[in-house]
């Protein structure tokens, strides 16, 4: 697919962040785009800058769908067949994630860990699962589902643990690489990416505590917008930045697509010692490199 002029795509968590910088450029290029968020108001601004920069002819609308609710997203393709008057889609970019709650299996609670999982991984599962009649229809299609550095590392720091994300995230990997051989033998019009980011500035922590407050029945903490600010500013990669390699890995046919350079480190490192990976040595290695700088230094005597 060296051209996206003339196709549509799907996005889903495409408020804000990646998401919102993939339709921008997909309706640049003159890619009809259909993006779903579970915030109105993100999905507000994320059409107005894609209707901006869009060529003409190029239709983008958007729909409030959760992607953890198999229902929302049935209600979503339904509304895609509508609006854009079409039996099938051309490229389905799996992007909706959230982090926050859920870093310990054995110390936080069941719901959390159960939300952030279900969003990272039952996001992926059923967004294809819902869009793939719309991929089969197509002469020619793309799946993209974005995992992450922690789907081939399940770290954060020697100081903490993350285990919701990081099993969503491995399960995404071993999702799309096992559709690789079943489209091939079943569907070979349709192909498969796996994204992997390192760390991107995106609203990932506002939006996510945004998501899990409401869950919970709890506002926003008075400093979430401090913490998003720093988490954005500290960040090696930009979102439009990260839109652009995985435009490009699209492009390209690539069915691995390795986000930022602290991805590429991490990913040779993890390859090259898997045995040491979950090590201090492993961490202060990496931050010598400059990856995990933005993190606490580990306790003197850790291992």
């Amino acid at each position: 697919m060296d051209s996206f002029t003339g196709k549509l795509a799907v996005i889903t968590g495409g408020g804000a962040g990646m998401g919102a910088e993939l339709a921008r450029m997909l309706a640049a290029e003159g890619c009809s785009v259909s993006v779903c968020d579970v915030s109105a108001p993100n999905l507000e601004e994320t059409l107005a800058r894609c209707r901006a920069d869009a060529s003409p002819g190029t239709k983008v609308t958007t729909c409030v769908a959760d992607v953890s609710v198999e229902a929302e997203l049935e209600a979503f393709r339904a509304y895609i067949a509508e609006v854009h008057e079409t039996d099938h889609i051309d490229l389905l970019f799996n992007n909706a994630g959230i982090g926050g709650g859920g870093y310990s299996f054995v110390a936080e609670p069941r719901e959390q860990w159960e939300r952030v999982f279900n969003v990272n991984w039952g996001g992926v599962y059923l967004g294809v699962r819902v869009f793939l009649p719309m991929l089969l229809r197509s002469e020619r299609a793309r799946i993209v589902n974005t995992s992450s550095v922690n789907g081939f590392w399940a770290g954060l720091s020697p100081t903490e643990s993350i285990v919701a994300y990081s099993t969503a995230k491995f399960a995404v990997r071993g999702f799309s690489e096992a559709l690789i051989s079943d489209l091939r033998l079943r569907a070979p019009h349709v192909e498969v990416s796996v994204v992997m980011p390192g760390y991107v500035g995106t609203s990932l922590v506002r939006n996510s505590m945004s998501y899990l407050g409401a869950k919970d029945g709890r506002g926003l903490d008075d400093g979430l917008g401090d913490i998003d600010r720093d988490f954005r500013a500290n960040a090696p990669t930009t979102s439009e930045s990260a839109a652009k390699d995985i435009l490009e890995g699209v492009r390209a046919g690539q069915w691995r697509i390795l986000v930022g350079e602290d991805a590429r480190i991490l990913d040779e490192a993890v390859r090259a010692d898997p045995l040491d990976a979950y090590r201090t040595e492993f961490f202060a290695r990496m931050r010598e490199r400059g990856v995990f700088t933005t993190m606490p230094e580990p306790p003197a005597g850790a291992k």
